[in-house]
């Protein structure tokens, strides 16, 4: 046996890497596949927005003003206000009538149902997907009076 024909002779190396790469292909495609009709691929994009906010209380006339400090940019119909306001509910476009869009500095005020909270009262910043399948809080603020 000759040395030379042994490096040159690459008819079986074509065979294993076509079924190899046929392979791959097959597993890739069954993934996506996967994905898609297990809905996989729509949880991915109905994370919540990261944001903070802050919140001012003004115990005389029982107005609690919400303001988004930093963070993403959030559709205002998106985030409703839920707690002993009379607000309760609502989102934050119906409680501001021209807001579309929440963005840093972007602020509401709300008003308790009783003038001042009770102690351990909670009024949430809650956030909640187009499609309405996930929501979370985003910040909470609990009156300790």
């Amino acid at each position: 046996m000759q040395l030379t024909t042994l490096f040159n002779d690459d008819s079986a190396v074509s065979p294993v890497i076509g079924v190899i790469l046929m392979v791959a292909i097959t597993v890739i495609l069954a993934a996506v596949i996967g994905t898609f009709v297990l809905g996989l691929g729509d949880q991915v994009s109905e994370t919540s927005p990261q944001a903070s906010f802050s919140f001012d209380y003004n115990s005389t006339s029982g107005d609690l003003m919400i303001t988004h400090e930093s963070g993403t940019a959030i559709n205002a119909d998106s985030v409703t206000i839920s707690g002993p306001v009379d607000e309760n509910g609502d989102t934050w476009a119906d409680i501001d009538g021209s807001a579309t869009d929440i963005s840093a500095g972007s602020s509401i005020t709300v008003t308790s149902n009783t003038t001042p909270f009770a102690s351990g009262e909670t009024v949430r910043v809650v956030w909640t997907s187009e499609s309405g399948s996930s929501s979370s809080t985003l910040q909470s603020w609990t009156y300790n009076g």
